[in-house]
């Protein structure tokens, strides 16, 4: 009699699928936390611990000097490591909240005007502005630096500014955009009727209702900003304007300071970011998927 083979029912089909979905997310969570946790653990380590054979995978006992040598503020005397951090940190924090501030007001009413009003080569317009999204960074890199040499504007907020910015914006504008557009223009005609303006119409009607995407916007700008390192490495030079990722990633080259402490530094730097992503998350995923499923 001949074997005949039996396919899989359809419900061990589905198990296999949903535990291949859990598998898969699980390494992805791995894959994504496990430098976050081997960070982490060796701040909590003497430099001693961090750097011997064989690697241990978690800190004991629990070695917190390295957070009180760098938030010792009363050592932080000019030249040395916590205030470098701390001035890396302020520089951090005036750039990003710059950057921040400018790319969304731009953008905001750069996408009211891609999505309400009427011009000529708009669609061209938005498609193009989108479309930089697609050149990588070094392909910039070479003229932007020559543009903030010719206006004076190398080693100094201004300059990363605006720098990121050019990099940012056409971004934020395409999630406002695709927010402004899930709003009825039926809000702005009743507006228009009581005699407003476009502009106004925006301010009074139109921003209060866009709030969670103009969040979603500054926040993913704001982390953007906080994390580059390419440009501020080429457009700063000291702690004038360096940020905090191109201060910890120096340290790393004359090995002058150990790995434990570089990672306590690299912690406190991640703080800010990890706490505003954590805040922001709803209005973050909420802004970026907004129109997708048009």
């Amino acid at each position: 009699m001949p074997l005949v083979s039996r396919r899989p029912s359809g419900r061990t089909r589905r198990v296999a699928r949903r535990w291949g979905r859990w598998i898969a997310l699980v390494l992805v969570v791995i894959w994504s936390l496990f430098p976050l946790y081997w960070g982490l653990s060796t701040s909590l380590m003497s430099s001693g611990a961090a750097d011997s054979l064989p690697v241990h995978y978690y800190p004991h006992p629990l070695y917190l000097s390295n957070y009180g040598q760098l938030l010792n503020l009363q050592h932080a005397n000019l030249g040395t490591l916590p205030y470098q951090l701390r001035q890396s940190l302020l520089n951090s924090t005036i750039e990003s909240v710059g950057t921040t501030v400018l790319t969304v007001f731009v953008a905001i009413f750069a996408a009211y005007a891609f999505a309400r009003l009427e011009f000529r080569f708009k669609r061209i317009i938005l498609v193009t502005t989108i479309a930089t999204l697609l050149l990588p960074a070094y392909a910039t890199l070479l003229p932007l630096y020559k543009l903030m040499t010719s206006w004076n504007l190398v080693n100094t907020y201004l300059g990363i500014i605006l720098t990121n910015t050019s990099g940012f914006l056409p971004l934020a504008i395409w999630i406002l955009y695709n927010y402004f557009q899930g709003l009825p223009k039926e809000l702005e005609e009743a507006a228009f009727i009581d005699g407003a303006r476009p502009l106004e119409a925006l301010a009074r009607v139109i921003l209060p209702l866009s709030l969670p995407g103009i969040a979603a916007a500054a926040a993913v700008t704001f982390l953007f900003s906080w994390s580059q390192f390419l440009f501020p490495l080429i457009l700063t030079t000291d702690l004038r304007s360096e940020p905090a990722t191109v201060v910890i990633a120096a340290l790393y080259g004359p090995r002058l300071v150990a790995f434990s402490l570089m990672a306590a530094a690299g912690m406190l730097a991640i703080a800010v970011p990890a706490a505003l992503a954590l805040l922001l998350n709803r209005y973050i995923v909420s802004g970026l998927t907004a129109g997708a499923t048009k």
